[in-house]
């Protein structure tokens, strides 16, 4: 894959706080060294991983204000992570749309906000996000998207691939997509994923030499990949540190996305 080049602008959609580091803290890096706009968008808080808030929060049953103290606090990282990978402040876009939630979201009636199954609230409720008490709805999950589309004007779009197992994800991407093909024609849309079973990335764990291999589950895709060097591999390490609620639950996966290289494939 070719590296971003100063005239880019790249933009990742990262349906949850922690995405944009395991798919993309290489390019970004990349991107900022080579004089591009990078920027950021998480649609969600990340609020509703309930095995992050019953050790965060030292319950076994985490609900409402307990699971918005979670996303008060993946906020802080995400923003922390951001900016040890170049990405300025003002192009950290955080939409807070209902966790787990997001392919719920798309197709629930719109006559009234969805109620979300975690935090039990149906606007957003974070005063650092676009647009505090938005309603958890599809139309507002697109217009706040747009907004951002319309703020930094990507060159370069990377969203979650179909294949990617969490229904956030695929659904995110989907979105992202779909409103780049009919709004905003010329901009180059490539695939991450994540979520593409239990065995992959193989091994599990710190490999920082080791090559991202393409999983299986979305073989289909013409995937490309993009090298690393030593001191992006390094900053892409330094950044996921900052994900601490996520490293103290699921550590060696996300570990193993701290590879020599990382993978993207051309959107259709």
């Amino acid at each position: 894959m070719h590296p971003p080049t100063g005239a880019d602008r790249v933009l990742v959609i990262a349906p949850h706080p922690d995405d944009e580091t395991l798919c993309c803290a290489g390019l970004l890096q990349q991107a900022v060294r080579a004089g591009a706009a990078v920027g950021v968008v998480w649609i969600t808080a990340g609020d509703s991983f309930e095995i992050d808030a019953m050790v965060t929060e030292q319950t076994l049953h985490p609900k409402g204000a307990g699971l918005e103290d979670l996303g008060q606090r993946r906020i802080r990282e995400a923003h922390a992570a951001a900016d040890r990978l170049g990405i300025p402040r003002a192009q950290q876009f955080m939409l807070g749309f209902p966790d787990r939630d997001i392919a719920r979201l798309l197709r629930h009636p719109p006559l009234e906000p969805l109620r979300s199954r975690y935090t039990a609230v149906s606007a957003v409720p974070y005063a650092e996000a676009l647009h505090p008490g938005s309603p958890y709805s599809g139309a507002a999950l697109h217009d706040n998207l747009r907004e951002v589309l319309d703020r930094f004007r990507p060159t370069i779009l990377l969203v979650a691939a179909p294949q990617d197992r969490h229904p956030d994800h695929s659904a995110s991407g989907a979105l992202a997509l779909g409103m780049v093909r009919t709004e905003y024609p010329g901009v180059r849309v490539y695939y991450w994923i994540v979520h593409a079973g239990l065995k992959w990335p193989s091994p599990h764990g710190l490999h920082p030499r080791h090559p991202l291999a393409p999983p299986a589950r979305a073989a289909a895709l013409h995937w490309e990949t993009l090298a690393l060097d030593e001191e992006q591999v390094d900053g892409k390490l330094a950044a996921l540190r900052e994900h601490r609620t996520q490293l103290e639950v699921m550590r060696r996966f996300l570990y193993s996305f701290v590879r020599a290289n990382e993978l993207y494939a051309p959107a259709p």
